[in-house]
C-alpha cells in the first residue's frame, strides 16, 4: 500500500493538470492506507492519521482540498462530504447502494396492510418485543435491518420472518445467503436446512470479476436473507442490488461491532450514521438482550462492543486494556480463561491441546469413509469443536508458526502429504467443485494420492475432492485468521493475541464471540520486549 499511496500521490495532480501540493498528497497516503483496513474515508474531524502533519491538520489540509482541482466536482478523484474526505468514485457507489436500500425501506410491498403484532404466525419459538417488531416490520418494508451482538436471537427472529411470510404467504420463494461458505453453511444448521441456503456468490453465480444474475436476469425471489453483512463490501452489495427484483423483501443482519470486510466498503458500518438511520426507521431493529452466551465472554464482548461504538479511535485502542479489570476478576468456572504470557514460543499446554486435537481428527479420520455417513458426521463435528484464531499469519504466534510446530516438515509439502485428519481451508470460490471461499475440509486417507478431501456442514453426506484439485486454492486450518473464521462457531475457542501494532478491539471481539461453550485467550505480558512489528502483518491486509 506505501508503494500504490506514493504512486498516487504523484499520479493524480500530473493526470489533472495541477500543482503538486504535500498537504493533498498527505491526504492521497492516508486515505490509500486506510483501503488496506477495509475503509473508504477519512474524517477530517476525528484524530489525525499517521501519514499527515498533525500541526497542519486539519484546517490546513481542508484549505489544501478546497484549492486542489483534484477535489473538484464531478472529475476529481477526491470528494470532500462535510468532513468525510473519500475516492470520488467510491463516493458515488455507495451513494446509489445507500438510497436503493433505504428506497427499499420505506417503500411498502404491494398490498401489504399493516397486521397487528399479537397476530402475527411467528412459529414455535417465543419472541421478545424486539424480536416481534423485526417480524412485522418484514411484512410491511422490503428492506429491513436486524442487528445485534452474538446470542440475541438473530437466528429464531429470521425463522419467525420465514414463518411470518409463508403464513401469509404460502408460495413465497425464499432464500438465505452469507458472504462465505462457513457462514452460509452455519445458517443453513441454524434455521433447520428446509430454506435453500448458499453463499451471495453462488447465489449470484459468481462468473470470476462478474455475476451471470443481474438486471437482465434477475433472481426470482419473494424473500432474501443475508446474514453476516458486516462481511458483505461495496461492489458486493451493489451487484446484490443489480440482480434484486424491486418486489423482492431483503432482510440484512449482521454485528455492527464485528469486522469489516476485507474488500472497501462496509455497508454495515454506512448503515449506522444518524442519518441513515433515521431514514430507515422502523425498519432498523438492533436486538440487545442476550439469550446465550452468557457469563463472561458476555460481559467481555459487551465492553468491547461500547468501545467499537464509540468511534474508530476508540475501537482502536488497546482492547486488552479495556477489558483487563474483568479478565483479573476472572474465576475457575467462568467461560473464559485468560492466559498472559511472555516468550518467543507458544505456552507448552496449549501446544498439547492442539496436539490432542490433531490427534483425535486423525482418529476420526480413519473411520470416515465415502458411504460411512456416521463416520464423516463424526469427523466434522470434531473439526469444528475448537477453533484456533490469530490476528496474524506471521509472528511468534501467527498462523505459519503454529503450523509449523503441529506439521513440521510437511507443511512444505503437498496438501495430500498431510497427516490425516489435518483441516485445510479453500480460499478461492470455485463453484465448479461446489466450494466457496472460508470453506473448510479435512484430509481423509492418505497421505499421499489415495487421500481426499472432505468439505460439508455435517448435516449432509459432504463433497468429496482431490487435494489436487484445491492446488494453489488451500492451505492447512488447524488455525485461522480472524477473517477467515468470522461466520465460525466452535464449542471451544482459543485466541492468540500478541503485542504489536495491530491491537483492534473488532479482531478481539469477533473472535471471542466465536465460542459457544468456553474461550482460552492469550496475551503478551506489558513487560514481553519480543516486540510483533517486525515484518506482521494483520489479516486484513493478507487475506
Amino acid at each position: 500500500m506505501a508503494a500504490l499511496a506514493a504512486a498516487l500521490a504523484e499520479a493524480l495532480p500530473r493526470l489533472h493538470g495541477a500543482d503538486a501540493d504535500p498537504l493533498v498528497a498527505e491526504l492521497t497516503t492516508a486515505l490509500t492506507a486506510a483501503l488496506s483496513r477495509g475503509e473508504l474515508e477519512l474524517d477530517l474531524d476525528r484524530e489525525a492519521p499517521a501519514e499527515v502533519c498533525a500541526e497542519a491538520w486539519p484546517q490546513e489540509h481542508r484549505q489544501a482540498l478546497q484549492r486542489s482541482v483534484l477535489c473538484r466536482d464531478p472529475d476529481g478523484p477526491l470528494a470532500l462530504e462535510g468532513s468525510r474526505l473519500q475516492w470520488r468514485r467510491w463516493q458515488r457507489q455507495r451513494r446509489q447502494v445507500i438510497d436503493a436500500l433505504i428506497d427499499r425501506a420505506s417503500s411498502l410491498p404491494p398490498q401489504a396492510a399493516a397486521q397487528p403484532q399479537d397476530s402475527l404466525p411467528l412459529g414455535p419459538l417465543p419472541l421478545g418485543t424486539r424480536q416481534r417488531e423485526a417480524v412485522a416490520a418484514v411484512l410491511q418494508h422490503r428492506l429491513v435491518l436486524l442487528e445485534g451482538g452474538p446470542g440475541t436471537g438473530k437466528t429464531s427472529t429470521v425463522a419467525a420472518m420465514i414463518a411470518a411470510l409463508q403464513g401469509r404467504e404460502p408460495g413465497a420463494r425464499i432464500h438465505l445467503a452469507a458472504p462465505t461458505g462457513k457462514a452460509a453453511a452455519r445458517l443453513r444448521s441454524a434455521t433447520g436446512g428446509a430454506v435453500p441456503c448458499t453463499t451471495l456468490h453462488r447465489l449470484l453465480e459468481s462468473r470470476g470479476e462478474r455475476f451471470a444474475r443481474h438486471r437482465g436476469r434477475p433472481l426470482h425471489l419473494d424473500l432474501l436473507v443475508v446474514d453476516e453483512v458486516s462481511m458483505v463490501d461495496l461492489n458486493l452489495i451493489a451487484a446484490l442490488l443489480e440482480a434484486l427484483p424491486a418486489s423482492c423483501r431483503l432482510v440484512l443482519v449482521g454485528d455492527p461491532a464485528q469486522l469489516p470486510p476485507i474488500a472497501p466498503g462496509s455497508v454495515l458500518q454506512e448503515l449506522q450514521q444518524p442519518e441513515h438511520r433515521r431514514r430507515l426507521g422502523a425498519a432498523a431493529i438492533t436486538l440487545d438482550t442476550t439469550y446465550r452466551n452468557a457469563g463472561a465472554i458476555a460481559a467481555v464482548a459487551a465492553v468491547l462492543r461500547r468501545a467499537i461504538a464509540a468511534g474508530p479511535e476508540a475501537a482502536r485502542q488497546a482492547p486488552v486494556t479495556l477489558i483487563r479489570p474483568l479478565l483479573l476478576q476472572l474465576e475457575e468456572s467462568d467461560n473464559l480463561r485468560w492466559r498472559p504470557c511472555s516468550g518467543q514460543s507458544l505456552p507448552a499446554d496449549v501446544v498439547e491441546r492442539l496436539r490432542a486435537h490433531q490427534a483425535s481428527l486423525a482418529l476420526r479420520a480413519e473411520r470416515c469413509l465415502p458411504g460411512s455417513a456416521q463416520g464423516c458426521r463424526d469427523l466434522l463435528a470434531e473439526r469444528d469443536r475448537l477453533l484456533v484464531m490469530a490476528p496474524q499469519r506471521q509472528g511468534r504466534w501467527g498462523l505459519e508458526a503454529i503450523h509449523r510446530v503441529l506439521l513440521g516438515s510437511r507443511l512444505e509439502g503437498e496438501l495430500q502429504d498431510l497427516p490425516a485428519g489435518t483441516p485445510v481451508l479453500c480460499r478461492r470460490n470455485l463453484p465448479e467443485l461446489g466450494l466457496a471461499n472460508g470453506d473448510v475440509g479435512v484430509l481423509v486417507g492418505g497421505p499421499g494420492p489415495s487421500a481426499r478431501l472432505l468439505f460439508g456442514d455435517g448435516d449432509g453426506e459432504g463433497i468429496w475432492i482431490h487435494p489436487g484439485q484445491l492446488a494453489g486454492a488451500a492451505e492447512p486450518a488447524l488455525a485461522l485468521t480472524v477473517h477467515k473464521a468470522q461466520g465460525s462457531e466452535a464449542e471451544e475457542v482459543i485466541v492468540l493475541f500478541p503485542s504489536g501494532p495491530h491491537q483492534d478491539g473488532r479482531l478481539l471481539y469477533t473472535a471471542l464471540t466465536r465460542a459457544r461453550a468456553g474461550a482460552l485467550l492469550l496475551t503478551a505480558t506489558a513487560d514481553d520486549p519480543s516486540g510483533e512489528a517486525d515484518g506482521n502483518r494483520n489479516d486484513i491486509g493478507d487475506d
